[in-house]
């Protein structure tokens, strides 16, 4: 079967979302909200306006609320080494930071860590630039191979690199390579599209330096729109959607310039409906942020994620459509490897991922849905490692972490449960309210007890428990009221002393 993709972008002020569609179906979800992004990559002409030798760092001001902060090991060594040109012995040791900058001065710095209350973005005039297979370092002149790749296919990929980077060095002969993970199994001609884009980027970024006052943001990293063209296009893409005409003009030409054949895929969407019902995407969305997730042989996954790993649970559930129960488990665990697979990518998943299938008596269907898991998973953007069945059934796999998943990013924990997904029963908040009061009768002597709580607590309290709350006011002398606070969580309650 042919992959045919398309990409589906809804744009708004506050909030930029992208679903990317495979034959009829959303595999992936990327959303990006205004207010919550950050400064990390954006580079700045900045100005030193505070050298600190005690603390060897210096303030930088970039033209934000509050000065930056660069410490000398973010300090490139270039700057170190036009320094040290007449202490030889010098130049091997980190120089002191105000022998390497001085007040007044401008540099270029990238920020690497955003402000965080009140300290200030951490800068590094390291400047690196991320591609979809490559990341540039226009300071340096070294290759370097991401360590997740393997040993035997790195000499390889950094001889073809080389070979690249001499056919494509007329935009700038300097600067090395860090090939990224992803970059596994690239073509060349990916890697000459990356090699090109960044170059052309930093030369920009260059020019952009020598024409701009001190203070000013040089160049603004990204933002999911575009890495849309970077990262997500590829040839079996038909069309990219969006429904923005301002933001449709200023990503055609940002891709004519840096991406033209991904350009040629845009198209401005015009309909009346939205754009995420043309595939029923926000259903999707709803669906991905539920624990269970319905096959069409009505089986269905457990899906709980936790912060260390994350354990999916394949359940037969209704199926019964085989002529035998091992034809049953086998064709409910083959569904479930797809799903497993599309779930991963749809919630973007990472870490540590436990999938517990059915159990299979028979070794073939164990290696069927192997092949069938491993298959899906080639589809997969994002670096994945699977090992075959456990002793215990259980198929232990890896996917890189590359952002906070679906979930974390639109929710957060309840209020009434703390997350624990569950919360105590009426009954078991009333026992805990009368042995309460008990404790506070033997250190207190109020004139009464009142009880504030749940409604349904308060109502168990006055109907089926009213004996032993009669039973509880008598032993203490004292008398009881309730009051009802719908306003009040299940296992929230006070106990006033009047």
């Amino acid at each position: 079967m042919n992959l045919q993709q398309d990409i589906l972008i809804n744009w708004s002020p506050q909030e930029t979302r992208v679903s990317v569609i495979e034959n009829g179906a959303v595999q992936e979800l990327h959303m990006e909200r205004t207010l919550e992004r950050g400064l990390v990559g954006n580079i700045y002409l900045g100005k030193v306006s505070r050298v600190l030798p005690g603390m060897q760092s210096a303030f930088i001001d970039i033209g934000l609320d509050r000065a930056a902060f660069l410490h000398v090991g973010d300090l490139v060594t270039s700057i170190a080494a036009r320094h040290a040109d007449t202490d030889p012995d010098q130049s091997a040791a980190v120089l002191p930071i105000e022998k390497q900058v001085f007040e007044g001065q401008t540099l270029m710095v990238q920020v690497i860590k955003d402000p965080l209350g009140s300290k200030g973005a951490r800068l590094s005039t390291q400047i690196s630039l991320a591609g979809r297979m490559l990341v540039y370092l226009p300071q340096d002149d070294h290759i370097g191979i991401s360590q997740k790749i393997p040993h035997e296919q790195r000499e390889s990929l950094r001889t073809k690199l080389q070979a690249l980077i001499i056919e494509a060095g007329e935009a700038d002969p300097m600067g090395g390579f860090i090939v990224r993970t992803n970059a596994e199994d690239a073509s060349d001609g990916e890697l000459s599209d990356d090699i090109r884009y960044l170059r052309k980027t930093w030369f920009r970024i260059k020019h952009a330096a020598t024409v701009n006052p001190a203070k000013t943001l040089i160049h603004r990293d990204l933002n999911l729109l575009q890495r849309v063209l970077r990262d997500l296009v590829g040839e079996s893409t038909q069309t990219i959607r969006i429904d923005s005409k301002e933001q449709y003009d200023q990503l055609q030409t940002f891709g004519l310039e840096f991406m033209p054949a991904a350009a040629d895929k845009l198209m401005l969407y015009k309909g009346e409906r939205p754009i995420f019902d043309l595939f029923s995407v926000d259903d999707e969305i709803s669906r991905a942020l539920g624990r269970r997730v319905d096959l069409k042989s009505g089986g269905y996954l457990m899906i709980d994620q936790t912060e260390a790993l994350t354990t999916i649970d394949v359940n037969t559930g209704g199926f019964v459509g085989a002529r035998n129960f091992d034809e049953t488990i086998f064709k409910t665990n083959l569904e479930a490897a797809g799903a497993i697979a599309r779930q991963l990518r749809l919630r973007n998943l990472g870490g540590i991922v436990i999938a517990d299938f059915i159990d299979m008596a028979k070794e073939d269907h164990q290696q069927a849905v192997l092949f069938e898991f491993r298959k899906h998973l080639k589809r997969d953007r994002v670096k994945t490692m699977v090992s075959g069945f456990s002793p215990l059934g259980l198929v232990e796999m890896t996917r890189k972490r590359t952002r906070e998943s679906l979930a974390q990013m639109l929710c957060e924990p309840c209020p009434s449960c703390e997350g624990k997904g569950s919360v105590k029963t009426p009954r078991t908040i009333a026992y805990d309210i009368l042995r309460e009061i008990l404790r506070e009768a033997r250190q207190f002597d109020p004139v009464e007890f009142r009880v504030v709580a749940n409604p349904q607590v308060i109502d168990l309290l006055m109907d089926e428990e009213n004996t032993h709350l009669a039973g509880l006011s008598d032993f203490i002398g004292k008398p009881i009221s309730l009051h009802r606070e719908s306003a009040m969580g299940p296992e929230q309650y006070d106990i006033v002393l009047l």
